[in-house]
């Protein structure tokens, strides 16, 4: 079995071991948008990653990265909410790849995995941070973190 007979085959299991993974994390946002919303999301995840580790293209991970960024900063989602909803699903195939495949298989599989997975979370995160700096935030007062150090 390779990476994408696997990834085909256990679908449905590693996007519901996923589900169960965001649930325990009690994510409040996703929690408030619902099981069904959740269930649609880490499928689109999970579809964007097995179609990438298959093509060994990442302009649909990275155009959705970018697009989920948007959506659920707009909603208010916290970065780290989101980067977790990537965590589980990568973790989730981990399993899998560790339990199905054979070790020969093992560098290949985890390296496709987590260099899609990878480069979605480090778009996701750079396009997140950049719409938090163009929205107005409170400066910090960092003059109390250099008292003490005149003459220095």
């Amino acid at each position: 079995m390779t990476i994408h007979e696997l990834l085909h085959a256990r679908s449905a299991e590693i996007i519901a071991e996923a589900e169960e993974a965001v649930k325990r994390a009690h994510l409040h946002n996703y929690e408030k948008s619902g099981t069904e919303n959740l269930h649609q999301r880490l499928k689109a995840l999970f579809v964007l990653t097995a179609r990438a580790a298959k093509e060994r293209n990442l302009g649909p991970m990275i155009a959705h990265a970018e697009s989920i960024a948007r959506e659920r900063f707009e909603s208010g989602f916290d970065l780290w909410e989101v980067q977790t909803a990537f965590n589980v699903l990568e973790e989730a195939i981990w399993v899998h790849i560790l339990r199905e495949l054979p070790t020969t298989e093992y560098a290949e599989a985890l390296g496709l995995v987590s260099t899609v997975l990878g480069v979605g979370k480090d778009t996701l995160a750079r396009r997140y941070v950049s719409l938090a700096t163009k929205t107005r935030s409170r400066s910090l007062n960092m003059q109390s973190l250099f008292t003490g150090t005149d003459g220095l």
